[in-house]
């Protein structure tokens, strides 16, 4: 099941991001916050390693992150309003882009541009997107990011719906999905219900 993040800066801020009249300024403003907020529970369980420093007073040990390498790869075009959050906390990430829509008809995403570092196969890769409500998205850009090698990739959404969340472990059961909240279900257009709306027409001022 998806690990939800709970604290309550992130439920006061997701409170903030479902009301209609929130601006697109403080929209895109709390979704950054917010997915900086998650990326601290994402990057837990980071392997940590002991080096000797030197310190103003005396030499001691200390832990760093061992060697890890990451990239973050937001679905284009509302993944991108969660890239600076996690880029405050990571700030030495690779960041790749997977560009999809989806279809109206179907529901089905269609791909239209994918870009990732050279060296996934060495990386935690952390997809990044507002929503998971089908989960036809998320599993594609996961599907190619596999294509290209890699073999540890984590998941962060803001709201879910359990019908995509379910739809993405049976396809991807390797993949961690982290969630701010997990709402009711979907209506019959696809949209997270109750939701926020279009994350992406909500960052970005469009309709």
């Amino acid at each position: 099941m998806a690990k939800v993040i709970s604290h309550p800066l992130i439920e006061h801020k997701m409170t903030i991001i479902r009301k209609k009249d929130t601006s697109s300024m403080e929209f895109r403003q709390l979704v950054n916050e917010i997915a900086t907020l998650m990326g601290y529970e994402v990057t837990r369980d980071l392997e940590m390693e002991e080096i000797e420093i030197e310190t103003p007073i005396t030499k001691t040990t200390g832990r760093v992150i061992s060697g890890k390498k990451i990239g973050i790869v937001p679905i284009l075009r509302a993944g991108l309003g969660m890239v600076e959050g996690l880029l405050t906390i990571i700030p030495a990430a690779r960041v790749g882009h997977v560009g999809m829509y989806r279809d109206p008809e179907t529901l089905n995403p269609v791909t239209y541009y994918s870009k990732f570092p050279s060296d996934v196969s060495s990386r935690l890769m952390i997809i990044v997107d507002p929503m998971l409500a089908t989960g036809g998205s998320l599993i594609e850009a996961i599907d190619e990011l596999k294509r290209h090698g890699a073999t540890n990739i984590k998941a962060i959404n803001l709201l879910a719906a359990p019908e995509g969340i379910k739809a993405v472990e049976e396809a991807h059961p390797d993949v961690e999905i982290y969630v701010a909240a997990i709402d009711e279900k979907l209506n019959d257009h696809g949209y997270i219900v109750p939701g926020l709306g279009d994350a992406g027409d909500r960052l970005f001022g469009t309709k």
